[in-house]
């Protein structure tokens, strides 16, 4: 483990072991106690391991991670604004102690580091979410993973790095830090201006950079994310084919393109900063932070988490420590009359300007209407398409969602069978009472194995959606966190449409051929959905259907015309 010293962005960490001591510490790591990284986990040990998270030396011990949940400051006092944890489960920390080392596997169980203990603590995730993040809203991604899917108890330690991390993706586009600046070097590159991205860049993007580096004088480093970013955003190998395209409408020679594999956690202002440092440490001299910089929307009132130029003031606030300088995102927008973008602020009165926001570009690839040469270049649009195509071709996922007794199953076997006379596409269904006798039979009725079993489904519910498929699920799925986990499990790769059966509970039990609602009212059932387990009513489901009164011919007809109008089926 070294530190390395460049002219392009300072000390750089380098927490990888050489040699006879890298042999020895692999051979020892078989004798430790073996944690296996989750998905985000594995991109934040890389960035360590390979110095982008320079100063860091390994995961946070208690001291930095409050010190940065505090004040955005490690406990030496050095600028560090976003909490980089191991997070692990109660029964792996009962085993450790302060001292005593772990293995870190990847994926497939090779061995990428390891880790010597230096804390083991239960964080209060919810002061963390409110002080890194500003809120305790579960619509923002990172609270709701922080608070849902993140591990209780944090291990803190030094990193001995064995082996990278392995991409069989884009391998000539994956550069370490010292690899960049290298690069840097060799072409002469003094200045670089990066630009930070997890959506497809269009023809405003091309604009807004390629003016930013001519106005600092800089040569551009496209440096997109491609690691975790937002829930249901297009997915990475598209992207970079677009970026690909996108590169040959730059000046030959003045712009290169590299991968980021980031866990992004959308903290605007805080991330902004974080993004700063990254680049810094890649060799670049200068970094664009837009508006509403890595902001995850509105919260669940529809108000903006954080402020369009909350994270272009923050960075400007530690703009003498940071060692890299911002470069303002300008708005562009298309003049029809100069017939060329423009900033939006240099637009003159009566000059008519031409507009597609994100959610009409993505309403147009869904309904495959034509996208405008001036907004994105054919052959960009041309790759997007590829893996977009219009909702009538896309594989879909109708999720039935209720009580027991409400008549789940039954709409949903007769939207299936409606579908299966239409013929479009092949139609699996995935019913509550199916998927535990074949996919969950060892589970039980916890609210663990009831979540792990509704997971279950929407894990094959997505490889049905993504390969083209419909899958209607139907099961009680009482808790709104694991439904919009599903969500995020589909909609990659496809369609989503949550159906809420919002028969009444009296209803339910006056229907109930079982006898299990008498049952958990006598007590003889325990944690039973609608008496002594709550279920959490869908707040924005693409469909309620009440089926008192109602035919379940009916209901499925109403389904059928909710997915003609959604444009899935014609």
């Amino acid at each position: 483990m070294t530190d390395l010293i460049a002219p392009h962005g300072g000390v750089l960490k380098d927490l990888y072991l050489a040699g006879e001591a890298c042999d020895t510490e692999r051979q020892n790591a078989r004798d430790y106690p073996s944690w296996d990284l989750t998905p985000r986990q594995l991109c934040d040990i890389e960035l360590l391991l390979n110095g982008a998270f320079s100063p860091l030396e390994g995961f946070l011990g208690k001291d930095d991670y409050e010190g940065v949940c505090r004040d955005m400051r490690l406990a030496d006092g050095t600028l560090w604004p976003m909490p980089v944890t191991l997070d692990v489960t109660e029964e792996f920390a009962k085993g450790l102690k302060p001292g005593e080392s772990i293995a870190l596997r990847d994926l497939e169980g090779v061995n990428c580091a390891t880790l010597v203990v230096s804390d083991i603590w239960t964080p209060d995730r919810g002061a963390e979410a409110e002080q890194v993040y500003g809120t305790r809203d579960e619509k923002h991604p990172a609270v709701d993973y922080l608070l849902n899917r993140s591990n209780p108890v944090y291990v803190g330690g030094r990193l001995h790095g064995i082996d990278a991390p392995v991409h069989y993706d884009f391998k000539h586009l994956r550069h370490s830090p010292a690899e960049m600046r290298t690069m840097f070097r060799k072409h002469s590159w003094r200045k670089v201006v990066a630009f930070q991205t997890r959506n497809p860049m269009h023809r405003a993007h091309q604009e807004l950079t390629f003016r930013a580096a001519r106005q600092v004088e800089a040569n551009l480093l496209i440096h997109p994310v491609v690691g975790m970013t937002k829930p249901g955003d297009i997915d990475h190998y598209t992207r970079v084919r677009c970026y690909e395209r996108l590169l040959k409408h730059y000046p030959e020679q003045t712009t290169t393109l590299s991968l980021l594999p980031l866990a992004m956690r959308m903290g605007g202002p805080r991330e902004a900063l974080w993004h700063a440092i990254i680049r810094k440490n890649y060799g670049c001299t200068h970094f664009i932070v837009g508006r509403d910089h890595a902001g995850p929307g509105d919260d669940s009132n529809g108000k903006p988490f954080y402020g369009h130029y909350d994270a272009q003031e923050l960075v400007t606030e530690h703009a003498d420590e940071l060692g890299i300088e911002m470069v303002p995102f300008k708005m562009m927008v298309f003049v029809q009359d100069r017939a060329q973008f423009v900033p939006a602020d240099e637009v003159s009165e009566g000059e008519q300007v031409m507009n597609i926001s994100g959610t009409e570009f993505r309403r147009r690839l869904q309904e495959g209407l034509e996208i405008p040469h001036w907004f994105s270049y054919p052959e960009v649009v041309q790759e997007l398409r590829k893996t977009h195509p219009p909702r009538h071709r896309q594989g879909f996922t109708l999720f039935f969602t209720g009580l027991s007794g409400s008549g789940k199953s039954t709409i949903a076997n007769a939207v299936m069978v409606k579908l299966m006379e239409m013929g479009e596409r092949r139609v699996t269904l995935l019913d509550g009472d199916i998927v535990r006798k074949n996919l969950s039979s060892e589970l039980g009725f916890s609210k663990e194995h009831r979540d792990l079993n509704i997971l279950r489904i929407g894990f094959v519910a997505s490889e049905i959606t993504k390969n083209g498929g419909v899958a209607i699920c139907a099961p009680i799925a009482p808790y709104a966190s694991t439904r919009r986990q599903v969500r995020e499990l589909v909609t990659p790769g496809g369609g989503f449409v949550e159906v809420h059966v919002a028969t009444p509970l009296e209803v339910c039990e006056q229907r109930d051929r079982k006898g299990l609602y008498a049952k958990a009212r006598a007590g003889i059932i325990k944690e039973f959905t609608g008496i002594s387990d709550p279920y959490e009513t869908p707040e924005d489901p693409e469909l309620v259907v009440d089926t008192v009164g109602v035919t379940p011919d009916h209901a499925a007809h109403r389904v059928i015309v909710k997915l003609e109008s959604l444009g899935y089926i014609r």
